[in-house]
């Protein structure tokens, strides 16, 4: 529970820490090029698209397993 303040003591902003969910991060970057590789042409085989996807989960997966052993967690 937060101690309550002193009249006209100042109010120092609360910097809250958090550590980057790198699953959540590569995922979210691997969909947005390939949305992009999409809507541009550059990619038209639906085979190569999944396949795609499926090897950059897996890579996603990876460095999100490595991170947290990494964090001693």
């Amino acid at each position: 529970m937060p101690r309550e303040r002193e009249a006209g003591e100042d109010l120092e902003p609360v910097r809250g820490t958090h550590r980057t969910d790198w699953m959540a991060l590569l995922s979210g970057m691997l969909f947005v090029a390939l949305g992009a590789l999409v809507l541009s042409g550059g990619l038209k085989d639906p085979l190569a698209l999944v396949g795609l996807v499926v090897v950059g989960l897996g890579f996603s997966g990876l460095v999100a397993v490595i991170a947290r052993v990494a964090r001693g967690r």
